[in-house]
C-alpha cells in the first residue's frame, strides 16, 4: 500500500447534524384529567466547522478521513423536555488553507491564524413542539413543526504553505541542502533531482530569538506554470513566501547554465502569478566550492545586474552574509 506523508489538496464531504423535531405531547397526571399540551422543542443539529491549528502543517489527517459529519439533534420530549443539541464537529487544518466548494468552485474562504474558524455547514435548526400551539381556541393543539434537514456539502481543502521566505530553484540545486544549514529541519538529501517532493518548512532562529520560517519548495522545471512536473502543487506554495531566494547551482551541474536558470525561474513565477514578480528576492550562487562555478558566475555578473551572493550550502561557506541581509529585511538594523 502507498505511503502518504504529505498532502496540500483534499476532498471533503462534509455534513452537518439533521434538527430534531418538535414533540406531541399532553400532560398526563393523576388529578388533571384535562392536562394541557407539553410537547418540547427538537435540538439544533451540530455544525461542521473548520479550526485552524498552528500545530498542524498537512492535511494528512483529513485525507485519511475525507468524511467530516457532525451529530443530528435529539427529538424533543414530553413533560416540554428539549431535545438534546447536536454535536459540532469541528476538523484542525493547517494555516494557509483555502476553502473552495466543489460544485460551484466558490471560495468559502481561506484561514491565515492560529485559532481561526470557518463555519462550513450549519446545523439543522430543532422543530417546535405542540406546547407553541396552545391557544384559548385551540386547547389540545396537535401541531409541530420537524427540524430542519440537510445535505451534505464537498469541498475542496488547498493548502498554501505561510513562510517568511521560500527558496526557488531547479531540482538538485541545493535547496535541501541549504534549507539544513540555516535551519534545524532535514529534509532528504540526495545527488540526484526531485529528493524533495513535498514542501518542508524550517525555522531560522537568530541570536536575539527572532524568527523567519524558510520553506523549502521542490524543484521547479520549465512549464511549471503549465502544471508540467507537477508545477501547479509546487508553485501554490510560493504564493504567500513573503520572500524569495532563488537558489542557483553555479556550478552547472547536469549541464545546466545558471543565468538561463534564473531568467526561466522569474519567468515561471511570473506566469504563474503576475504578483509574484513584484515578491522581493536575493540571488544565491551556490556550489561555489567547484571547478566551473567562476567561470558561470562571471557570466551571469555580464548578462544580469542583480546582486548575488556567493554561498556553499554543503561547506556552509558565505551564510551568515545572507542571514543578516534577511534579518535587516525583516526586522530592521538590529
Amino acid at each position: 500500500m502507498k505511503h502518504v506523508v504529505f498532502k496540500d489538496r483534499v476532498k471533503l464531504y462534509v455534513r452537518a447534524g439533521n434538527g430534531g423535531n418538535g414533540c406531541v405531547s399532553f400532560r398526563r397526571e393523576k388529578f388533571i384529567p384535562k392536562g394541557g399540551p407539553d410537547g418540547g422543542d427538537g435540538g439544533d443539529g451540530g455544525s461542521v466547522i473548520l479550526r485552524c491549528d498552528a500545530n498542524e502543517d498537512s492535511l494528512l489527517p483529513l485525507y485519511y478521513k475525507p468524511h467530516q459529519r457532525a451529530k443530528h439533534a435529539q427529538h424533543g420530549m414530553g413533560s416540554q423536555c428539549h431535545g438534546r443539541n447536536g454535536a459540532d464537529c469541528i476538523a484542525k487544518i493547517p494555516i494557509g488553507t483555502v476553502i473552495t466548494d466543489d460544485e460551484t468552485g466558490e471560495l468559502l474562504g481561506e484561514l491565515l491564524g492560529d485559532g481561526e474558524e470557518l463555519l462550513i455547514a450549519k446545523g439543522g435548526k430543532g422543530g417546535i413542539g405542540n406546547i407553541h400551539f396552545k391557544s384559548s381556541t385551540n386547547q389540545a393543539p396537535r401541531e409541530f413543526t420537524e427540524g430542519t434537514k440537510v445535505e451534505e456539502k464537498v469541498i475542496w481543502l488547498e493548502l498554501k504553505l505561510v513562510a517568511d521566505v521560500g527558496l526557488v530553484g531547479y531540482p538538485n540545486a541545493g535547496k535541501s541542502t541549504l534549507l539544513t544549514q540555516l535551519t534545524h529541519a532535514h529534509p532528504k538529501i540526495a545527488p540526484y533531482p526531485f529528493t524533495t517532493l513535498n514542501p518542508i518548512i524550517g525555522t531560522m532562529e537568530y541570536a536575539n530569538f527572532s524568527r523567519l520560517r524558510v520553506a523549502d519548495i521542490p524543484g521547479l522545471i520549465d512549464g511549471a506554470h503549465e502544471g508540467v512536473g507537477l508545477g501547479h502543487q509546487f508553485l501554490r506554495h510560493i504564493e504567500r513566501s513573503k520572500f524569495i531566494l532563488f537558489v542557483l547551482d553555479m556550478a552547472g551541474t547536469d549541464q545546466r547554465n545558471p543565468t538561463d536558470d534564473f531568467l526561466h525561474l522569474k519567468d515561471e513565477l511570473r506566469l504563474h502569478l503576475e504578483e509574484l514578480s513584484c515578491t522581493p528576492y536575493l540571488v544565491l550562487a551556490n556550489k561555489m566550492d567547484e571547478p566551473d562555478a567562476a567561470k558561470h558566475l562571471k557570466e551571469f555578473k555580464e548578462r544580469t545586474d542583480e546582486t548575488i551572493y556567493e554561498i556553499s550550502a554543503e561547506l556552509g561557506e558565505g551564510l551568515e552574509p545572507v542571514k543578516e541581509f534577511l534579518y535587516s529585511h525583516f526586522f530592521g538594523t538590529p
